[in-house]
């Protein structure tokens, strides 16, 4: 396969990137493995419906959580009255809620069908509005441009004002002196 932007030969088929110059293939082998048509994925206008494996986790997650807002208040109350109802109310509310609640998930979640899945489907390319893709590459810089005139407070450090450079002469003074060290 060849780049489509600098026409530099690729080693395999499966490369992502251009050796060269860095452009995308994944588009390309895309393109060539469905024949040179795109995908076109259709928009609708319509709200996307919920599934009713989430629905029933929702549901089921919905009772988990109202029962910890419910029982304590139907236990508050069978506390102060003296009949047999209350209680069992109580209780009632306790098993429906934190069993029935975990029950409903996981029924939704083992049996109940999920959201259908969205395949895209092939045919003649949309209308280009943005510019094509095998156009020479814009150069876009990562920075603003610099200002017409650099600002006058700022100087250039001048590093020679930290340490004094060393000159010829020291140096190979100091070089002769390891010499005579090693010798002796």
């Amino acid at each position: 396969m060849y780049c489509p932007q600098c026409g530099q030969q690729q080693a395999t088929g499966m490369v992502r990137f251009c050796s060269r110059c860095g452009f995308p293939l994944d588009g390309v082998i895309h393109l060539l493995g469905t024949g040179g048509m795109l995908p076109v994925y259709h928009q609708s206008d319509e709200p996307v419906q919920i599934s009713p494996r989430r629905k029933g986790v929702k549901q089921g997650a919905i009772l988990l959580l109202s029962g910890a807002v419910i029982v304590p208040i139907l236990g508050v109350i069978a506390s102060f009255s003296n009949g047999a109802f209350p209680q069992i109310l109580a209780a009632l509310a306790a098993i429906i809620c934190f069993i029935g609640g975990p029950f409903r998930m996981l029924y939704a979640a083992l049996f109940e069908e999920g959201a259908p899945r969205r395949y895209p489907t092939y045919g003649p390319p949309p209308p280009v509005t943005a510019p094509p893709q095998f156009a020479p590459p814009r150069q876009h810089s990562a920075l603003p441009p610099p200002p017409a005139r650099a600002p006058s407070a700022w100087r250039k450090p001048n590093t020679a004002e930290l340490a004094n450079p060393p000159s010829v002469t020291e140096n190979t003074t100091r070089l002769l002196d390891k010499e005579d060290r090693t010798e002796r």
